[in-house]
């Protein structure tokens, strides 16, 4: 589990076709790897990776199809900055919210607009995504905790302040890029159990 705090920008090194998937390493910025061992979880760009071949400054990672498929991994190139966040401890604080590092599919950046010193984003995801997003609920988008402002069909809004601008990938991206969406676990159990009840009378 991680928070959606990001600890970290880092970049892709090397992406190499190995058996149809992928074998991708990251350097891994300010991220500190010392307490990182071999089968760790580190967040890339919000998607949950086993840690391979650590060193001080690098990882690797194997990114399997269904990854490659669903994520922005399968289009990255080498040079490319992503978000880093190392898997949740339990004596760490929840700064954000809890998130599984499980990427539910891509959304859109389609429009960016300041406001005082923040800047609000809308985003615009699939109609299967947008039924579990919600105003003032919680999305983590590029591994990072947002709280969602306004909710308008399949498009939502989000605030982002300086710092997240400065902190994360954020201050590169621009109108049109995908972006990874993670919706909240709770608005999936909760659908979940609601048909449970329907089939139940």
């Amino acid at each position: 589990m991680f928070t959606g705090i990001v600890q970290s920008i880092g970049q892709l090194s090397t992406s190499e076709i190995r058996g149809g998937d992928r074998s991708m390493v990251f350097l891994a910025g300010t991220l500190g790897l010392d307490d990182v061992r071999d089968g760790d979880s580190i967040a890339v760009a919000g998607i949950c990776l086993t840690a391979l071949d650590v060193t001080a400054d690098s990882f690797a990672a194997d990114v399997s199809l269904e990854t490659l498929r669903l994520t922005t991994l399968g289009s990255l190139q080498p040079g490319a900055a992503v978000n880093l966040e190392k898997a949740l401890r339990l004596s760490d604080r929840l700064g954000g919210h809890l998130v599984s590092g499980h990427v539910d599919g891509l959304g859109s950046v389609v429009n960016i607009r300041g406001e005082a010193r923040s800047q609000r984003w809308t985003f615009e995801v699939p109609a299967l995504l947008a039924r579990y997003i919600a105003s003032k609920g919680s999305i983590c988008i590029d591994g990072v905790s947002l709280t969602v402002n306004e909710v308008e069909g399949l498009r939502f809004g989000v605030n982002l302040i300086p710092h997240t601008q400065a902190a994360t990938t954020f201050g590169a991206r621009r109108i049109g890029d995908t972006v990874n969406i993670e919706v909240d676990r709770m608005a999936r159990y909760a659908e979940r159990l609601i048909e449970f009840r329907d089939q139940e009378t």
